[in-house]
């Protein structure tokens, strides 16, 4: 927690599951692999749909762009935190602290709500995603609904599951579901070089730029993709030599931009206006791809509840925190058990209740990307620069940092709009 002038502040919300061992000394190497982990997430299988809506040559340049501004961003936060570090009477180890101490409680409360809406979000994307893929393995003679898997399949498991209160027991899953993270972009990668037959002439035939209403709906699905903001302090402090986390964080940016930017212009290319917003839906019904999707969808199946973990924990301290609730569980033997249990499942319904609701994949991450991710990647990072760090700055870094923030703000709007409206827009 952010500690100041020697005494403890609130507790923020995001502390229990961000604090990620900052006396554990992580290695270069660790730490880039837990930067890859962090980021790397389903939004990947989204990029071709993205490219399609905005031709390749403005997705690839989006992709680029928002690898590049993010990267810049993150470090902003890591510039903030290394500012107030300076005075030993403050300690930062979550993003809500810096929104404690730019703005007060208020400060906190909004980024951190803005992260619970954004992990919120990601549990949703899981359930679409999980829905969608496998309403496509099961071809019936009667279609069945991805939400009938929602309800009936995903919904039972995680009830189970969100009995389990360790959070490092379900750690292993969380593997497993990055292992078919990779396999599913392999798989696609080479049923798009089988598909691929004449790759010049398709690229002749592709859309470069698909109209200008489509660049801010590929620009949400990228920053979704990019996403990784609640970590970056975390992970940060973690290393045993902080001053390599801005060469880990560029090689992993490297790393991760020129996949993304492959993985997107290849699926296009392939599929060409096929290409759906789930990429894995335009493989074939064969073995491997079942499988892949099998697999994805059982491994991210079981990451939900890591995934729900803060959520849990923000929602639990806010029940733990009423009269009365604690007066229930004075007079109730086994009161606050039942009473976190139900409302961990009162959760998860609000949660495929909300997925049921949501047209499309693709519309929905770059909805998000645009919106939530562009506040925590773009605008809370400039304007907490500039509020810390604002009166050292020269004149060229104090205008990048408002040029970030008003197009943050701008594109959240933006691209807010051509995601609600992207059948006539895009």
């Amino acid at each position: 927690m952010a500690t100041v002038n020697g005494g403890d502040v609130e507790a923020p919300l995001l502390e229990q599951y961000t604090n990620v061992s900052s006396a554990g000394g992580a290695t270069m190497g660790q730490t880039l692999g837990h930067v890859m982990v962090t980021i790397v997430g389903t939004g990947v299988l989204g990029l071709p749909y993205a490219f399609k809506a905005s031709g390749w040559l403005a997705g690839s340049l989006g992709v680029v762009f928002a690898g590049i501004a993010t990267f810049y961003t993150m470090n902003l936060l890591v510039e903030c935190s290394k500012k107030l570090h300076q005075g030993e009477s403050i300690r930062i180890e979550t993003y809500g602290d810096l929104g404690f101490i730019a703005l007060g409680n208020k400060g906190r409360y909004l980024t951190e709500i803005m992260v619970f809406i954004s992990q919120a979000t990601c549990v949703i994307a899981y359930l679409i995603f999980i829905g969608q893929n496998l309403s496509s393995v099961f071809i019936t003679s009667i279609q069945i609904r991805p939400t009938t898997f929602i309800f009936f399949v995903v919904l039972p498991l995680e009830f189970a599951l969100s009995f389990i209160r360790s959070f490092t027991s379900l750690a292993p899953f969380s593997i497993f579901a990055d292992a078919c993270n990779a396999l599913a972009v392999v798989i696609v990668l080479k049923d798009e070089m089988g598909v691929i037959n004449g790759f010049s002439e398709k690229v002749a035939e592709a859309n470069a730029l698909d109209g200008i209403w489509g660049i801010p709906f590929a620009a949400g699905i990228a920053v979704f993709c990019f996403d990784g903001f609640t970590m970056t302090l975390p992970l940060e402090s973690s290393m045993a030599d902080r001053k390599l986390h801005r060469r880990v964080l560029s090689l992993a940016f490297l790393g991760i931009t020129i996949v993304y930017v492959f993985f997107g212009f290849l699926g296009y290319i392939a599929y060409g206006d096929d290409t759906q917003d789930i990429v894995t839906l335009n493989l074939p019904n064969d073995w491997s791809s079942i499988t892949v999707k099998i697999g994805l969808c059982v491994g991210l199946a079981f990451t939900f509840p890591i995934v729900m973990h803060p959520i849990y924990d923000m929602a639990e301290m806010r029940l733990k925190s009423r009269v009365w609730f604690i007066k229930i569980c004075e007079q109730l033997h086994g009161a606050e058990w039942a009473g976190v249990h139900i409302l961990r499942m009162l959760l998860l319904v609000s949660m495929a209740m909300t997925a049921s609701f949501i047209p499309g994949f693709g519309a929905f991450i770059s909805f998000t990307g645009s919106t939530v991710c562009a506040l925590l990647a773009f605008v809370f990072p400039a304007a907490f620069h500039l509020r810390f760090l604002g009166p050292s700055l020269n004149m060229w870094r104090k205008v990048l940092d408002w040029i970030i923030l008003s197009m943050g703000l701008v594109f959240a709007i933006y691209g807010s709009l051509v995601a609600v409206f992207g059948n006539s827009m895009v």
